[in-house]
């Protein structure tokens, strides 16, 4: 997985804050001009305000350029993840803007081939699909087979469908955040 420059993750933190306040605001879009990055990539924006989950929506593929999948899953981080309602004027300067740019999806069999803080997983079978990203058995303290078990929890199949019906793939992410050290310049209001 080629790694993003700390100007291309800047920036594109940069343009996740701007699609969110733009989002929330109701006022034009900004313009990228002579941003695109050149690859397309499967990307997830969480929000969070002190340390708490407020929104988190992504793709797992993309057909748009980078900077364009993040302005499209910001904005919708903000408005339209169905778990939480939508980001208000008054959150703003508390939100703090985290970006997940995925790498390829691997099959994997189970548990044994997954590392936990490296890996994310997809379960799938027939119409259901849950993803987790890498960092979530981090911050839960899980193990690979608490994770493996979660992420068929999220497709809304048995935590054992990994043994049966399910398929796995596991993936690595590029992980940053507006609180990052490391990335001077931070966009964050």
């Amino acid at each position: 997985m080629t790694r993003l420059s700390g100007d291309q993750r800047r920036r594109l933190l940069r343009a996740a804050r701007e699609a969110v306040e733009v989002k929330v605001r109701g006022t034009r879009p900004p313009q990228f001009v002579g941003q695109k990055e050149a690859r397309a990539s499967g990307v997830f924006v969480t929000l969070r305000i002190d340390q708490v989950l407020r929104g988190c929506v992504g793709q797992v593929e993309a057909t748009d350029s980078l900077v364009d999948t993040v302005c499209h899953v910001a904005a919708a981080a903000a408005t339209e993840d169905p778990r939480f309602s939508p980001v208000g004027l008054d959150e703003l300067a508390a939100i703090v803007v985290e970006v997940s740019v995925l790498g390829p999806l691997e099959a994997c069999s189970g548990p044994n081939d997954v590392e936990v803080g490296r890996h994310g997983l997809v379960a799938e079978a027939d119409a259901w699909c849950g993803l987790l990203l890498p960092q979530v058995a981090v911050e839960w303290g899980w193990d690979r087979h608490v994770f493996v078990a979660n992420a068929c929890a999220k497709a809304g199949l048995p935590s054992d469908a990994w043994e049966k019906s399910a398929t796995l793939f596991r993936f690595e992410a590029e992980v940053f955040s507006e609180d990052d050290e490391g990335l001077p310049d931070s966009p964050r209001p």
